[in-house]
């Protein structure tokens, strides 16, 4: 004959396996794309759309991984060259190349920035189970622009951390600091 105390610990281990079971199964949503021959992955809930790459305003004194700003629906959205900003170099446009629209967390609160990608790929759900924390090293990007890794078919993807490879605080102080550098005419 089963204790009551008993009964509770089956349930409560029939409850924590139902809960792990959920855990496992549980996807999240990222849009795919490419830079390059390598994949990336953002999270579908900062992306608010895609666009075909159009005109572009160029801003002077701008750092080099800023292509530009857009209107969109009547907004200045500046717009980042993705592959710029982890170091590659700028590269022409293809008929895939588009602009990824995307919100960000900003010291002024949330803020829509355009993202240059090569080509987007898909809409992919990827179970937590399937997810990896970010590696300490092993990538040909910054470790802090890492979110985590995820696995799809096999294969691992880079899930970026947008806010902080977005950072407009960051991209000025690492323009700043590069202008510092560079000796000026006397």
């Amino acid at each position: 004959m089963q204790t009551t105390e008993t009964r509770m610990v089956q349930h409560a281990a029939r409850d924590g396996a139902i809960r792990e079971s959920a855990l496992e199964t549980e996807q999240r949503q990222y849009l795919t794309f490419q830079l390059g021959e390598e994949i990336f992955a953002i999270d579908i809930l900062t992306i608010r759309e895609i666009i075909e790459y159009g005109y572009l305003t160029e801003v002077p004194m701008t750092p080099p991984c800023i292509r530009g700003v857009i209107n969109l629906r009547g907004a200045v959205v500046p717009v980042v060259d993705l592959a710029v900003r982890f170091g590659r170099p700028v590269k022409g446009n293809s008929k895939r190349t588009c602009i990824v629209i995307v919100e960000i967390e900003s010291a002024k609160g949330c803020q829509e920035m355009g993202v240059v990608v090569d080509a987007v790929n898909e809409v992919l759900g990827i179970p937590q189970a399937d997810i990896e924390p970010a590696p300490e090293f092993g990538t040909r990007i910054r470790s802090d622009f890492v979110q985590e890794m995820g696995k799809i078919n096999g294969k691992f993807v880079v899930i970026l951390d947008v806010n902080r490879v977005l950072s407009l605080d960051e991209i000025a102080v690492v323009e700043t600091m590069s202008r510092e550098s560079v000796p000026q005419p006397a």
